[in-house]
């Protein structure tokens, strides 16, 4: 499998129309903030790294994610 890193805006949700492009990924963003709301910066911090392992195992394929950290890296 051939898989490449998709870095253009790719957020949706099944059986669900968005009226601007943007909208899905400004839905998750808010939906990100509001799961830090109320926790301590040791607790936010644990949550983004639940979240990053969470989503590298959904994702699965190695090389999509040796391309996303490289590509994080490089604008770090």
């Amino acid at each position: 499998m051939n898989t490449v890193l998709k870095t253009e805006p790719n957020f949706q949700e099944t059986g669900r129309r968005f009226f601007r492009d943007f909208s899905p990924g400004d839905e998750f963003y808010e939906n990100l903030i509001d799961a830090h709301n109320g926790l301590s910066d040791e607790q936010s911090e644990a949550l983004n790294a639940r979240l990053i392992l969470l989503l590298a195992n959904h994702i699965g394929d190695l090389q999509v994610l040796r391309e996303a950290l490289q590509a994080a890296r490089e604008t770090a």
